[in-house]
């Protein structure tokens, strides 16, 4: 099959969606089926890499979201489409690109949406009114299910917002992680008696990286020798910097080498996913696949992605999660981390997603 998948809000520094169009890509490719992806940039490129061919358009620049470019303008993606006459759509954007369903549609292309993001999240960030809320991402997602054959959802909690409108094309496929990059034995020796946590996350409002300074702070002054390294970039980057004056606080900026950010994850005691409405939480299982614990947001999808590996916390302090992990010995906990993880593999992901679009 060729399998033209669409996403924007791709950039070069992006995390959890840039690696899982990568890996599936990646997997397709090796299955023997000829996966395109087209993607947003600051200039036009078509190029073959070992996820498939990755055309570039021309995509206008977002103010204030770090980069983020979207193909907003129709004419040179149908132009493009025309082209590439696919055998299956996919599509990983429910707000700018939801318009290629109806496209597919009248084309008679089997298309698929991949829910990357909850649109009930997406709309809370914003503080819409609940009632608000509800009727706007409901009118939204049952025009989703009607335009896309089927819609992938990571998580259970990610097919809630679709069972409360009566959806009955969603499918449930896991990601999957690198277990094979991402290991125990990358582990790093440090100073005794030192607590280190990492949170790798964009520094946007949504992800809620503040949550990991007021961890910080609410541990310290339980006595707790902990220190923070926040590896990602975005908006938000000054303004934390600024709010992290005077505590042990390290930020790397975007880790664009996956070794060294392998490296960092197993070095852990805790990694911390802060995320109030991750659909899935790639991170946090490259976490637990490096053998260190995490500590979630109670309300995303990652309660049930990390299971008895992690704890699950409410509000910005999480420093009640952390101190829950420390008291279990470091063998159990690191040990109970990567057998979770070992649930997830790429390959299993891989499989689910072309088995949706064979069905179709």
């Amino acid at each position: 099959m060729r399998i033209v998948r669409l996403a924007n809000f791709v950039t070069p520094t992006s995390g959890g969606l840039r690696t899982a169009l990568y890996s599936l890509g990646q997997g397709y490719a090796d299955a023997g089926h000829e996966p395109v992806l087209v993607i947003p940039g600051e200039h036009p490129a078509d190029e073959l890499t070992p996820q498939g061919r990755v055309i570039t358009l021309p995509g206008v620049h977002v103010p204030g979201l770090g980069g983020y470019r979207v193909m907003l303008r129709r004419r040179p993606l149908l132009d493009v489409l025309d082209r590439l006459d696919p055998d299956r759509l996919e599509v990983s954007d429910r707000t700018t690109l939801r318009w290629t369903g109806a496209w597919a549609r009248a084309h008679g292309v089997p298309a698929v949406m991949v829910s990357h993001e909850s649109l009930d999240g997406l709309l809370g960030v914003a503080r819409l009114p609940g009632p608000a809320l509800r009727w706007l991402a409901g009118r939204l997602n049952r025009s989703t299910a009607r335009d896309y054959d089927r819609v992938i959802c990571t998580t259970d909690w990610a097919t809630r917002e679709f069972d409360r409108i009566g959806a009955d094309n969603v499918a449930r496929v896991p990601l999957g992680v690198d277990l094979d990059l991402f290991r125990p034995d990358r582990r790093e020796p440090r100073e005794a008696g030192e607590v280190l946590l990492v949170c790798c996350v964009r520094l946007s409002l949504e992800k809620r990286p503040h949550r990991a300074l007021t961890t910080l702070r609410a541990l310290r002054a339980r006595g707790v020798p902990a220190r923070l390294v926040i590896a990602g970039d975005g908006p938000l980057r000054e303004r934390l910097e600024a709010e992290a004056a005077g505590l042990p606080v390290t930020f790397t900026g975007w880790v664009a080498d996956r070794d060294t950010l392998a490296d960092l994850l197993a070095s852990a005691d805790v990694v911390l996913a802060p995320g109030p409405v991750e659909t899935f939480g790639l991170a946090a299982l490259e976490a637990l696949a490096c053998g260190s614990p995490v500590v979630v947001s109670a309300s995303s999808a990652l309660p049930g992605v990390v299971g008895d590996a992690g704890v699950a916390v409410a509000g910005d302090d999480m420093s009640a999660g952390v101190v829950e992990l420390l008291a279990r010995p470091e063998a159990d906990r690191r040990a109970a981390a990567r057998a979770r993880a070992e649930l997830f593999g790429w390959d299993a992901a891989v499989r689910g997603f072309l088995a949706v679009h064979a069905e179709i």
